[in-house]
């Protein structure tokens, strides 16, 4: 009474009879400040004497408590500031509505007290209200013989810790003890009551330093109860309470151990009495998921990936033996998309334990996963794409080789078609996803379903690099905005290279598939096909579909992105898979290498072991740039084109050397060339570096790619042969065909060699048994042998003879130029008549071929002799050419003068070539009387020989 003294006032004119929400007999007395000023037209002090009335209806104490709810709502300020005018009543009125909350029984004015309880308290902020609350809750809790009425009380805390989460520490530690009557409250064969219970501890669990301090509590009493509760739960709110505290319980890794460590425990009992009421937390969620409501559905799933995230190695065998992936797969049929996306990340991490797989639930399970998969890429929820993708990648990698994923070609088919479907997503996230999946499902035993759809598969491939390559193609929005727009580009091009490495990684998986099945008769090619039927669907289309498809995306892709950036592990699979088709299509390796080679990438491989593998760094990058280079010199120096094929035994001795040489080396072009360039004693390995260095030199070169300075590379040779000749070292002989065949291309067409290189060139062509071990074709080598005397003299006679051998097309390239009247020579005989020009001896040395070679190889000859006299007309050599022609007369007729008819069969040829110098020299000399008699018993001879 005495606060409703304070609250009241002297009548007086004018009060608020309009107002709806009054205590009629009451109100007169009331002073105007207790009134709310606007709409609905609340009087605090009729609500304190209307609302405890025996005497007035529930009916209006509900329209009541309905106005004051709804003024709180519309005019929150206001009405605070109303309650707040006086603490007393203030804490009057929490009492009062506490009170009528626990005696009235009609829910719904349960309800609105409930509702305008927490707005005012949370609207106040005033910590002796909320205390007053807590002790009223308290003491009701307390006094409570039973806990029949306890539910709104219940209800009430479960809501007030909800809207001030700071309450939950306030509650455990000055209120412990109600912790008890909570227990109570969980026995109590009331649903309601359960639901209430579990609610609260929900939002107590929610809070870390509530729940630390109520772990001895969960520990020795609640764990066992809650449950049991779970599990006996019929009613969905007390199904759907239990979840949600047992999702706030599952936040803690130590709460997750002491649930299922007491899951455990129930089930190794299960064969053996056991304390009556006890379960397992796997057998509840898997009741809650095998029930037909979505909700509990997805909340039971949920709850699984809660606790798996911990440690699925700890924790997923429990679900396992449960059965529970089974369901799982079954729910991935749902239409709704939040029970499939659930499922998918259950299953995620299931997939994290081996006995996921040898259990079978994936061979089971994986028809399902395709379904869903095809069935969730027509929605429109890249998320949902994504992970499910991400499923199904993770079932393709961990799948155990010995236990078969696809039974049949039907099922294998469906699940590339799905991949080919998901690749083609405009959605990056969801492409990368795909071609992650991919790269899984192109396994040896993911294909082993005869028969191999190799079709199939050039098509899931063709899908995956033309998605990569749209991507690497897409413009790069760079505009020179200052450092974020910088950011934004390095961003772009880091995203833009990790899709090409994981596509690279596809697609050398493909590779691996293809060279696995090499050694399996039973895939080359479908059994089944006609054989008529043209032979697209075997390992032999597969195989080359391969190499066109590296040569014409991979390729081209990689070259673009290193233009903007490198990274060693895309590189390394990248030069990986350029290795493998080596192996899958070895007919072609040759050429392939040759392209390889002319497109630079032999100074792009060296490139990336001088940035990325010095030292230690990077030994895979390292280990397969080493062996792409091996095997890219291999080839090329196992089918030669401007050389002759070297024996086995001087391939094997190149194979050693590369094999040791090539990973060693780590240094930039300027370094090698020093390197190649330094005089100083030489030891073994580091010789053996050098020849490596002027290998990959001469098979750039001789491809046309000229990556290092002509003039720095001479002098590298240079310096490298008299390094060679200081030491009395023999290289091998592929390594002296590059020396001299670099030390020619590079050489000025002005300059000359000094005479200490030309000495060791000419010393170490002395040890080799014959010329053409080291002789490369080319009009510069030709040029180097017949420029210096001591080389020509000794040399010059196997050279030409070598060069005409590769002349093969040089009659009909001479008989083009004279029917054409082209005044241009070939680039090969070029060179030869430069240097007959320069050295009319040289011409003596092709009069000696004309005689002593092959028919053949002797008509090249002549014919060039012919040319070059026609061309060069103010050249004089018709006297050196007489004399020396005569010599060669006498001393044919000398050695068969007894049968002059046995003489050489190329003598029609050298009086041929006589005839045309005596007509161009008319005005010269006529033949001596002797000259006479030779040419005369020479041509009776060439007439027996015919």
């Amino acid at each position: 009474m005495a606060v409703r003294e304070q609250a009241a006032g002297l009548p007086g004119p004018g009060r608020d009879e309009e107002a709806a929400l009054l205590f009629e007999r009451a109100h007169y007395r009331h002073d105007p400040r207790w009134l709310l000023p606007m709409s609905p037209r609340l009087c605090l002090a009729c609500a304190l004497e209307l609302l405890p009335e025996p005497s007035v209806s529930l009916v209006r104490k509900k329209h009541v408590l309905s106005g004051f709810r709804d003024a709180l709502m519309r005019h929150a300020s206001l009405v605070v500031q109303l309650v707040a005018q006086d603490q007393r009543v203030c804490i009057h009125f929490i009492s009062m509505l506490f009170g009528l909350l626990c005696n009235v029984e009609d829910g719904s004015i349960t309800d609105l007290c409930i509702e305008v309880l927490i707005q005012l308290t949370t609207q106040l902020k005033l910590e002796q209200t909320i205390h007053c609350l807590l002790y009223e809750c308290h003491k009701e809790l307390c006094n409570m013989p039973s806990m029949r009425g306890s539910l709104a009380t219940l209800t009430l805390l479960g809501k007030l810790v909800d809207a001030i989460p700071a309450l939950a520490d306030k509650l455990v530690m000055e209120h412990s003890d109600l912790m008890e009557h909570l227990l109570r409250g969980l026995v109590y064969p009331s649903e309601g009551v359960q639901a209430s219970v579990c609610y609260l501890y929900g939002k107590l669990y929610s809070s870390p330093v509530a729940a630390e301090m109520l772990l001895g509590h969960f520990r020795e009493k609640l764990c066992p109860l809650f449950l049991s509760t779970m599990d006996g739960a019929q009613t969905k709110e007390l199904k759907i309470n239990c979840l949600g505290l047992l999702r706030q319980l599952l936040k803690y890794d130590l709460f997750v151990s002491m649930i299922m460590n007491k899951s455990s425990l129930v089930e190794s009992t299960e064969s053996v009495e056991g304390p009556p009421g006890e379960t397992s937390l796997p057998l509840v969620l898997k009741k809650l998921l095998l029930s037909r409501d979505e909700t509990l559905q997805v909340a039971s799933a949920h709850c699984i990936t809660a606790v798996l995230v911990h440690s699925p190695a700890k924790h997923a065998p429990a679900f396992i033996h449960a059965d529970i992936p089974e369901f799982l797969f079954e729910h991935l049929s749902s239409s709704s998309e939040v029970l499939v996306w659930s499922s998918y990340n259950c299953l995620i991490l299931l997939a994290e334990e081996p006995l996921f797989f040898s259990k079978c639930h994936t061979v089971y399970g994986i028809e399902s996963v395709v379904r869903s998969l095809q069935g969730v890429l027509r929605m429109n929820n890249t998320e949902l794409h994504k992970q499910g993708l991400l499923l199904f990648a993770q079932i393709l990698t961990r799948q155990p080789e010995e236990i078969k994923l696809f039974t049949s070609s039907a099922m294998c088919r469906d699940a590339g078609r799905a991949l080919q479907e998901a690749v083609n997503s405009p959605v990056l996230e969801v492409a990368a996803e795909a071609v992650k999946a991919i790269s899984a499902f192109l396994r040896k035993d993911h294909q082993s379903a005869l028969p191999v759809l190799y079709k199939e598969l050039q098509a899931l491939l063709k899908a995956m690099l033309s998605r990569c390559a749209d991507f690497s193609q897409t413009p790069l929005n760079w505009r020179p905005l200052g450092h974020a727009s910088s950011r934004d580009l390095e961003k772009a091009i880091l995203r833009r290279g990790r899709f090409l490495l994981i596509t690279l990684e596809g697609f050398r998986n493909a590779c691996r598939l293809a060279v696995e099945f090499q050694n399996e008769p039973s895939a080359q090619e479908n059994p089944f096909t006609a054989p008529s039927a043209e032979k697209e669907d075997t390992l032999e289309a597969f195989s080359e579909f391969l190499l066109s498809a590296c040569d014409s995306l991979c390729i081209p892709m990689v070259m673009r992105y290193s233009e903007q950036a490198t990274h060693p592990a895309l590189m390394e699979v990248f030069l990986s898979v350029l290795h493998s088709l080596f192996v899958i299509v070895p007919h072609m390796k040759e050429k392939f290498s040759k392209k390889l080679a002319a497109s630079s990438f032999i100074p792009l491989t060296l490139e990336l072991k001088a940035r990325f593998c010095s030292g230690l760094s990077h030994s895979a990058l390292n280990q397969v740039c080493s062996s792409f280079l091996y095997y890219v010199c291999i080839n090329l120096l196992s089918a030669p084109e401007k050389t002759g094929p070297p024996s086995q035994e001087e391939l094997s001795a190149v194979s050693e050397l590369l094999q040791h040489g090539l990973p060693r080396i780590s240094s930039r072009s300027p370094e090698s060339l020093a390197f190649l360039s330094d005089r100083q004693y030489v030891e073994g390995a580091t010789r053996q570096r050098q020849y490596c260095i002027l290998l990959l030199f001469y098979l750039a070169y001789i491809h046309e790619d000229r990556f290092v300075s002509e003039a720095e590379l001479f002098v590298a040779v240079r310096s490298f042969l008299l390094s060679l000749q200081d030491q009395g070292e023999c290289p091998p002989l592929v390594v002296f065909r590059a020396s001299i065949y670099l030390l020619a291309i590079c050489q000025d067409k002005d300059g000359a060699l000094d005479e200490a290189v030309v000495g060791a060139i000419r010393k170490l062509l002395e040890g080799i048994p014959d010329l053409h071990l080291v002789y490369t074709h080319h009009p510069l080598l030709l040029r180097l042998f017949l420029l210096y005397p001591e080389l020509m003299s000794r040399f010059g006679h196997r050279v030409l003879e070598l060069w005409f051998s590769w002349e093969e097309s040089i009659c009909e390239e001479l008989d083009d130029v004279a029917s054409a009247g082209q005044p241009t020579l070939p680039a090969s005989l070029a060179a030869l008549f430069h240097v007959l020009r320069s050295s009319p001896s040289t011409l003596l040395i092709l009069l000696d071929l004309i005689y002593s070679s092959p028919v053949d190889t002797a008509r090249k000859v002549l014919i060039v002799l012919r040319t070059f006299l026609r061309r060069n007309e103010d050249v004089q050599v018709g006297g050196l050419i007489r004399g020396h022609f005569l010599l060669i007369l006498q001393h044919l007729l000398v050695e068969h003068g007894s049968s002059p008819s046995e003489a050489s069969g190329n003598l029609p040829l050298l009086l041929s070539l006589l005839s045309l110098v005596q007509l161009r020299n008319e005005s010269e000399q006529e033949l001596d009387s002797m000259a006479m008699k030779l040419l005369h018993q020479g041509a009776l001879a060439a007439w027996d020989g015919a």
